[in-house]
């Protein structure tokens, strides 16, 4: 386990916390409703892109700048913000104190628009911003250059790996106790629906029947070709092997459906604990790592994967008994009642958060595809 200390003088700000993930739903969460903490305890995760302010305008910057900022496709602003900052939960924040001047929000919290908003206890220094506002998962980020990393000299439990996401307890349900759609869900598939456009260059896809199409299909045939929908039962396109990637084979031509010449490409779920669908599917949806955030694959398989929250795709593929246990030594072992409520569900079908979405596909280089550029071109002006 690691500690995070002042770069200045050495105060330590952080309790012993070991490197997990980023979670997908770190930067989306709904508006106007107050959020738990985003990371569990004594964990941290290092987000790459450049987040936070300052902000320029995308007419300001260009396209060329904007890709060495991580952004592939125009957007109303682009981050020069520090890359690599560090998050924690707030409750494993040691020994930092408000800078009351950098506490401004939009209504019930703070949002870190100004800056550092905490400053180190020992010197002064400004090192960590906390965000906690409406529609904010509750965070303490760290300043990259202004903290170090040091070994915490505690022993670190096993780091989380592929066997954890066949427990029970690692399984994330999709409605919430309120009877809505979870917001994680949400955010989870937004970015597993940006990087299935991508890598298939907008072509339609089938889905395999059951819970993956269930939970799934409506939050896709939103993003597919418009007019053609989903149908589990379509035939996996032709004879001849899908274009491995937006750069292989002759462009094909805008369209809606194989009429129109676009292959239908096969998705089916794979990761560890269930087998890999035999054919193999044109795209595989797989899980990320929990510790690293690499998308899982088979041995020795190079093909078209789409990583999933592992938490998400876990209870894809493990669903485990999803009813009320009986009360301890009332029914035999095995045994349900059939008198338990009926879960509330949500009114609506399963879509994707559209920042989620819109964020994810700008971050890929692929969205600069003539296709894709056309695609994204067509929703931000419906």
């Amino acid at each position: 386990m690691d500690v995070f200390v002042c770069a200045g003088c050495g105060t330590e700000l952080t309790a012993p916390v070991s490197r997990v993930a980023l979670p997908d739903h770190t930067h989306h969460g709904a508006w106007e409703e107050l959020h738990p903490p985003l990371m569990e305890p004594a964990t941290y995760a290092v987000d790459p892109r450049p987040t936070g302010p300052p902000w320029r305008r995308w007419e300001e910057v260009g396209e060329d700048e904007a890709a060495r900022q991580g952004v592939y496709a125009q957007v109303y602003s682009v981050s020069y913000g520090a890359r690599n900052r560090i998050v924690i939960a707030p409750g494993d924040s040691r020994s930092l104190a408000l800078i009351p001047e950098k506490c401004a929000g939009y209504c019930r919290g703070v949002d870190g628009r100004d800056g550092p908003n905490l400053a180190c206890e020992g010197c002064g220094r400004a090192v960590a911003t906390r965000r906690d506002d409406c529609g904010m998962w509750q965070t303490v980020w760290l300043e990259p250059d202004a903290v170090v990393r040091r070994p915490s000299g505690l022993p670190a439990g096993p780091p989380p790996g592929w066997d954890d996401l066949v427990r029970a307890e690692h399984r994330v349900p999709p409605v919430e106790p309120d009877g809505s759609w979870s917001r994680r869900w949400r955010s989870a598939v937004g970015v597993a629906l940006a990087h299935l456009v991508a890598v298939t260059g907008n072509r339609p896809v089938t889905l395999p029947a059951g819970r993956v199409t269930e939970l799934l299909g409506h939050a896709v045939d939103r993003c597919v070709p418009a007019g053609l929908g989903l149908d589990a039962g379509l035939d996996a396109g032709p004879e001849s092997e899908p274009e491995a990637g937006l750069e292989a084979g002759p462009e094909a031509e805008p369209g809606t459906g194989p009429e129109s010449g676009l292959a239908v490409w096969s998705v089916g779920l794979a990761g560890p604990g269930i087998r890999t669908p035999r054919p193999r599917p044109d795209v595989l949806l797989v899980p990320r790592h929990p510790r690293t955030g690499a998308p899982w694959r088979p041995p020795g398989d190079d093909g078209a994967v789409v990583p999933l929250d592992s938490g998400v795709w876990a209870y894809l593929a493990h669903p485990g008994e999803t009813s009320p246990l009986p009360a301890t030594g009332v029914l035999p072992e095995g045994v349900l009642r059939d008198d338990y409520p009926v879960p509330r569900r949500p009114p609506r079908l399963l879509t994707a958060d559209r920042d989620a979405f819109e964020d994810t596909l700008v971050g890929l280089p692929a969205v600069r595809h003539p296709r894709l550029r056309a695609f994204r071109d067509d929703r931000r002006g419906r």
